[in-house]
């Protein structure tokens, strides 16, 4: 099959890109004029992401793992360089690239997650426990960014049912919330706001309690048989494979079982725009952007170029519809 060529039709609009550039500087609270301004402050802040000067991210050792046959897929995977080099992370610049360049130095061991909050049994895990407490499964899962692009993973780790069984949620427990670790110096752009996106930080993200007690939602420590790379979240992340990517909060070292809603990053900047369920719709549109359509980052090259439907639940409503029976997906989206 030949690779589709790119036509004026896959061109972004000069209009949408300038009008995202102006509100990215309006957030960040950079002016034109400003940028034009302070040469010599703009070189030592831009410098940062030169990678020059900052450790490499280290190879993820090797993990031991079952291979489900219930969660194992004939979709084609997106490779492994892919998945490891085109990332969201924001507390490590704001390009896609960055945070395979800069997040050598985020240290991941040791760690510790604290699991608490409306729980009878508050429990603590340290950074062996996380991949040796539970047994370890691949999982292949869609992957579905907010932003119209997918990919195809191979992730690994445990059911996070699995964990909140043992610290077992009391009656007033309702909703589940988690917080990524906070340290400025090894994340520049939690101490930055022009590297961190304008976001406050450190990232939190939540879920209802029968969400995070699904089946499908999984605490992930490896990806393609290794240990999770710093850029994919080391040592452990949220995969929730229903929703847009922004729910599977990195580098997790809290987890807090709640009475009430907890608060979300994208939420809290622009609850408009990202709300609490994100669950994966082709009918509800970005304010922006439509999302019935996807771009699938497989294993061609940069112009080649698969766009595909948007799948609702991102193809596994199936097993999460019933979830959310009753609930207006428009205004609770």
């Amino acid at each position: 099959m030949k690779s589709k060529k790119l036509t004026e039709a896959d061109v972004t609009a000069e209009s949408v890109f300038m009008l995202q550039r102006r509100q990215v500087l309006k957030m960040l609270g950079i002016s034109a004029t400003a940028m034009t301004l302070a040469p010599t402050a703009q070189a030592d802040l831009l410098s940062w992401f030169k990678g020059n000067d900052r450790p490499p991210a280290p190879s993820g050792k090797p993990l031991e793992f079952s291979r489900p046959a219930e969660w194992q897929s004939q979709l084609a995977l997106t490779p492994e360089d892919k998945v490891t080099r085109y990332n969201n992370y924001y507390e490590f610049g704001l390009d896609k690239a960055d945070p395979a360049a800069n997040a050598g130095s985020l240290k991941t061991d040791p760690w510790t997650l604290t699991i608490d909050g409306e729980v009878a049994k508050p429990l603590t895990l340290d950074h062996d426990a996380l991949t040796k407490r539970f047994p370890l499964e691949q999982r292949i899962y869609r992957m579905r960014c907010v932003e119209a692009w997918s990919m195809v993973v191979p992730w690994i780790g445990f059911p996070l049912h699995k964990l909140l069984a043992l610290v077992e949620p009391t009656s007033d427990a309702k909703y589940v919330a988690f917080k990524t670790i906070f340290s400025p110096e090894q994340m520049p752009g939690q101490k930055d706001r022009f590297i961190g996106g304008g976001l406050s930080y450190p990232y939190v993200e939540g879920l209802r309690l029968d969400e995070a007690m699904h089946p499908l939602t999984l605490l992930t420590t490896g990806v393609y048989g290794k240990a999770l790379p710093p850029q994919n979240g080391a040592p452990i992340r949220l995969t929730v494979p229903w929703k847009y990517g922004f729910k599977g909060i990195k580098s997790i070292v809290s987890i807090k079982l709640t009475r009430e809603r907890p608060p979300c990053t994208w939420n809290l900047a622009a609850p408009a725009e990202y709300g609490f369920f994100a669950n994966v719709n082709p009918h509800v549109d970005h304010p922006r952007w439509s999302q019935a359509t996807e771009r699938f980052i497989g294993s061609g090259g940069v112009l080649d170029v698969k766009r595909q439907p948007t799948l609702l639940f991102n193809g596994y409503a199936d097993q999460v519809a019933s979830l959310y029976h009753g609930l207006n997906l428009r205004e609770n989206f």
